[in-house]
C-alpha cells in the first residue's frame, strides 16, 4: 500500500527511526484540508515507545480537529538539524515520513500525563510544568497518531 524508498542505500533502519522520534522535538503534521488542499502545520510532539504512538496537544476546537473529523489519515514528517562532517560544507540530514491514522483523545488523565511527558522534552522545571498543565489542561485535547508506515532516509545536501 505504501511506496518503498527508491534510493534504498539511503534508507534508515527501524532503530535509527526510533532514535530520531525520541530525540527530536518538532515535526510537521499534514492533514487533509478543505477543498482538496493539504494542511501542514509544525508541531511539538511526544513519541511513546510503549504504545508506538506519537502525541500532539491541541485546543478543543480548531482546523486540525475539523480536518481529522473529515479524514483521520495523516502524514507526519520529522527532520533532524543535520551534522557537518569536518572539512565539508554540506550537511548530512536524516528525516522521517510517517503515515498513519489520528484519533482525538479527550480523557483528562491521559491529556495531563502526555502533556507532562511532552513538557519534559523542553524543560526540567517541575513547578513550571505543573503550573502550565493545571492552567491549560482543561482547554486541551490530544491527537494520537498510530503509525501505519514509517520510512526514514539519510541525505547529504551536496
Amino acid at each position: 500500500m505504501f511506496r518503498e524508498l527508491l534510493r534504498i542505500k539511503q534508507k534508515l533502519s527501524d532503530e535509527e527511526c526510533r532514535e530520531i522520534l525520541l530525540k527530536e522535538r518538532r515535526g510537521v503534521l499534514s492533514l487533509q484540508g478543505e477543498d482538496g488542499y493539504p494542511y501542514a502545520i509544525p508541531l511539538d510532539y511526544y513519541y511513546d515507545e510503549e504504545s508506538g504512538k506519537i502525541f500532539f496537544h491541541c485546543g478543543k476546537t480548531g482546523y486540525k480537529l475539523d480536518c481529522i473529523a473529515r479524514s483521520d489519515k495523516v502524514c507526519f514528517t520529522v527532520v533532524e538539524e543535520g551534522v557537518r562532517e569536518e572539512g565539508y560544507w554540506w550537511l548530512t540530514v536524516r528525516s522521517l515520513v510517517i503515515f498513519g491514522r489520528a484519533e482525538i483523545i479527550t480523557e483528562d488523565k491521559m491529556i495531563r500525563a502526555i502533556s507532562e511527558k511532552l513538557s519534559r522534552k523542553f524543560t526540567s522545571d517541575e513547578d513550571y510544568i505543573a503550573r502550565e498543565i493545571e492552567k491549560y489542561a482543561p482547554a486541551t485535547f490530544l491527537l494520537a497518531l498510530t503509525p501505519e508506515h514509517i520510512c526514514g532516509k539519510r541525505v547529504k545536501e551536496k
